[in-house]
């Protein structure tokens, strides 16, 4: 029994079970179907790339995993979510397209602007939509949902204005490269791997990651401690932008067109349940980012394995949210209040 709450208490526990328990479904649904039992783990090269179902889910959550990163630190620093992450991923897709396409072009077939161009200007603008939800809830002290809920509606509709409210294709191999294969391997794996890199080492090697907890914990002692609240909030927001932007630009690259409709629609929900499934508390405070990049791959598995049990598109998001639901009441106070008081009443009497 020590050595099970011991392991139910590590940090990893949560989003490592989850996972685990999405690929014993599948392993269960492979055998029920009379496929191979360890089909889901099958990996092969065709054509001289990788082919798998592992593999589709790594890449394929490659977008929300970059998304998690930014919102692990927002929900971190300011006990709220950035529900604009969305629209602002199909705002630098939408911008991004539209320079290197050319103002009211919808299909060409090379650049109006050199490349590094257009997708600095995606992200830069994404950064901006970051600064401006930062400002709001840093500085004018507006709760996160409400401050970012202006970029949740205005976000994706200035893309569509950009885009003329077309889709705007561009069909140049170099573009098409951040969305496709670099040798064998999918280009948005080895992106979502590099930003994960970075911010980890980023958080591990300076003190950002203690400020930006110190802050969430307690902001007010945090500034009689002599830490800039404010300000770190507002830098979770940028650095929150800035992942949408790059998870914007994949998505885009991926499809070699900027559809702005779609880019991006309803990924706010899978980032802040991967942060969920990470075993970060939506109450701010201390975080765990290699949890919630692992909680991202198990929300793709998770749409993964509903897609191959017949659930639709439609339906999918709302299995997503009843394990919103159940994640954030088991974290609850009370919950966890309970919990504690009958494992001390057993711990009694054994005694």
């Amino acid at each position: 029994m020590e050595k099970i709450k011991k392991i139910t208490k590590m940090k990893l526990f949560l989003p490592v079970f989850s996972m685990l328990l999405v690929m014993l479904i599948n392993v269960v649904y492979d055998i029920a179907a009379g496929n191979a039992p360890l089909g889901f783990f099958a990996i092969s090269i065709n054509n001289g790339i990788l082919y798998g179902r592992l593999i589709d889910v790594l890449n394929r959550g490659s977008e929300v995993a970059i998304l998690a990163i930014g919102m692990t630190l927002v929900v971190s620093a300011s006990a709220g979510t950035d529900i604009s992450v969305g629209s602002v991923m199909s705002l630098s897709g939408g911008l991004c397209c539209m320079l290197l396409a050319g103002y009211g072009m919808t299909n060409v077939s090379e650049y109006n602007v050199p490349l590094w161009v257009g997708m600095l200007a995606g992200i830069a603008i994404a950064c901006v939509c970051g600064l401006f939800n930062g400002f709001l809830v840093a500085y004018m002290n507006i709760q996160p949902m409400v401050a970012t809920l202006i970029l949740w509606s205005a976000g994706r509709a200035i893309g569509l204005l950009l885009c003329n409210s077309n889709i705007v294709y561009v069909r140049v191999p170099s573009f098409q490269f951040f969305g496709g294969y670099c040798g064998i391997i999918p280009t948005p794996i080895i992106i979502a791997a590099l930003c994960v890199a970075i911010a980890g080492s980023v958080l591990r090697l300076t003190a950002l990651g203690t400020y930006i907890q110190s802050v969430g914990i307690n902001k007010r002692a945090s500034r009689i401690s002599g830490f800039n609240s404010a300000k770190i909030i507002l830098l979770c927001y940028v650095i929150c932008g800035l992942c949408a932007g790059i998870a914007g630009l994949v998505a885009t690259c991926r499809i070699y067109s900027a559809d702005t409709n779609n880019i991006g629609l309803n990924m706010e929900l899978d980032a802040i349940l991967a942060v969920a499934l990470g075993g970060n508390s939506l109450g701010g405070g201390k975080f765990n980012l290699a949890g919630s990049v692992i909680g991202a791959y198990t929300i793709q598995a998770i749409t993964t394995t509903l897609y191959a049990l017949g659930v639709s598109s439609a339906q999918a998001p709302v299995f997503k949210a009843i394990v919103v639901i159940l994640i954030v009441v088991i974290q609850s106070e009370p919950v966890r209040a309970y919990f504690k008081k009958m494992s001390a009443k057993k711990e009694a009497v054994k005694a």
